[in-house]
């Protein structure tokens, strides 16, 4: 007798990567709750001075989070392909977000609003230890570019953000790169050129 093969969305493999094993029903469940979103090209998915309800899950597409300040924008992060974004602290605290979210291509999101995030735990009841799971793994995210901001040169993090994601450094303009490395647009062109 065969074991019955389950396919799972790619949606579903991408929570279970980040949220860990949960069984397939409550996964299931889980993924129903996000809704397929389309963003063109400039849209936004959060604006600051509001607040964040909504997690994304990227199917496609290019998303900047970047804040202005009175004489520039500072990109903290670009989510590409099979990321989660949100503005966590908006989201988590209701907090007013200081960061925009846009689109730099036309993408393709699952969102999951924060009221449905908040009812997954009658959906998993070991939803808790997950979410415990899936917060410390941002927190780590952070922590190793934090530290990478203090220990390595600018060479060094340009290396290490093309090792860890490639598709981005033909997909998004060149000063968002650089900002979101904590470099000039000058400083990253001499390093390319190497």
């Amino acid at each position: 007798m065969c074991p019955i093969q389950i396919k799972m969305t790619e949606l579903e493999i991408y929570i279970a990567s980040y949220f860990g094993i949960i069984n397939q029903n409550e996964l299931s469940k889980i993924a129903s709750l996000f809704v397929k979103t389309d963003l063109a090209k400039a849209d936004f998915l959060l604006q600051s001075g509001n607040h964040c309800d909504v997690l994304g899950f990227v199917q496609s597409g290019f998303l900047r989070m970047y804040s202005e300040t009175e004489d520039k924008e500072i990109t903290q992060w670009i989510s590409t392909k099979g990321s989660f974004v949100t503005d966590l602290s908006s989201f988590i605290f209701g907090n007013t977000t200081k960061w925009n979210i846009q689109a730099l291509s036309n993408s393709e999101l699952y969102i999951i609003s924060k009221l449905d995030y908040e009812n997954i735990k009658n959906v998993a009841p070991k939803w808790a230890e997950l979410e415990k799971l899936f917060i410390t793994k941002c927190f780590t995210a952070m922590e190793n570019r934090i530290f990478s901001f203090l220990s390595l040169s600018a060479e060094e993090r340009y290396n290490l953000l093309y090792e860890q994601n490639r598709e981005i450094f033909n997909q998004v303009p060149l000063q968002y790169l650089a900002s979101m490395l904590g470099m000039s647009a000058e400083t990253l062109s001499r390093i390319r050129k190497k």
